[in-house]
């Protein structure tokens, strides 16, 4: 069994992405780790081949890609980011293709599990992908959001002989005949920190992706030039579903958390509501009662088996 790791990156360095902690989360568990590199500004190319010649030497392929962030009609909808992906995914040689964003950090502890799995079902071509529970961080590394204003399982392990490709922006996968994957829920986490940065930091890239999204023109038709189409959802805020962490962070970023550049107390943030997440949290409630979450979108089809 031969198994490919594959991600895509652009401006990692500038828009602080954890990713290379992601890539030594992920080196471990494949024979190859394919790197789609946006060309871009900053030092995220140079910052990886020193990664590929050192930590990565044998195992990484590392290749340059051009972002048609000039064309209107793919600056919609996040389909850049998909097409990207599925440049890295073309170069995969592996039976499993583990797909990580620059975001995205696997634990340690996670790896034996992960890899019995794909063992496991090597010969079950019916599964056409692994199913991951994701944890979320918000605002600071001590922080989770929880319920359905975050989604809490993807397919992050495709099989390749499936051909399912990215789709949309780039968050799930559809199969050639347009159907979701049939797949397996396995006890393993994806960490996910996207909306862990400086804040000044996180507005930079909230501007970017919006781009990435909505084109070029504010999503509520706004002229406000000082706010990102989506507004101030960049801004770090105590609204419904945050937690405090209980649990230990992939070592991976042990170096990252201790050198945390900015505060933000949940505690003491003001409570920020709308009249609109009342539903939210009516059907937040039923699910923390029942183990239920009712009217979720699943861009997979979960497949029960031994």
């Amino acid at each position: 069994m031969k198994v490919s790791g594959f991600t895509l990156v652009r401006h990692g360095t500038k828009f602080d992405y954890p990713y290379v902690e992601s890539l030594r989360s992920l080196l471990p568990l494949v024979d190859e780790l394919v790197i789609n590199v946006g060309i871009g500004e900053d030092a995220t190319l140079e910052t990886l081949k020193r990664f590929a010649e050192t930590e990565g030497k044998g195992k990484v392929v590392l290749f340059e890609s051009h972002w048609p962030l000039d064309d209107p009609e793919k600056r919609k909808g996040g389909q850049i980011l998909a097409e990207q992906t599925n440049l890295a995914l073309d170069r995969c040689t592996g039976d499993w293709c583990v797909y990580l964003q620059a975001d995205e950090i696997l634990h340690e502890e996670d790896r034996p599990e992960i890899r019995r799995q794909m063992e496991r079902l090597e010969n079950r071509p019916e599964i056409d992908g692994l199913l991951f529970h994701y944890i979320h961080f918000y605002g600071s590394f001590d922080v989770i959001r929880l319920g359905r204003g975050a989604y809490r399982r993807e397919v992050r392990i495709i099989r390749r002989a499936s051909g399912a490709r990215s789709i949309g922006d780039a968050q799930s996968f559809r199969l050639p005949s347009g159907e979701k994957p049939k797949v397996e829920l396995i006890d393993a986490r994806i960490y996910h920190y996207g909306w862990v940065r400086p804040p000044e930091v996180m507005k930079e890239k909230t501007f970017f992706m919006d781009t990435l999204y909505h084109g070029t023109q504010p999503k509520d038709g706004s002229t406000d030039a000082s706010l990102p189409a989506t507004g101030d959802n960049y801004r770090y805020k105590r609204i419904w579903g945050l937690f405090r962490f209980r649990g230990n962070h992939p070592q991976v970023m042990g170096e990252r958390i201790a050198q945390k550049k900015w505060n933000w107390d949940l505690a003491h943030s003001p409570f920020e509501w709308s009249w609109k997440d009342g539903k939210k949290v009516l059907l937040d409630l039923f699910e923390r009662a029942t183990g239920v979450r009712l009217f979720e979108y699943r861009s997979y089809r979960i497949r029960r088996g031994p």
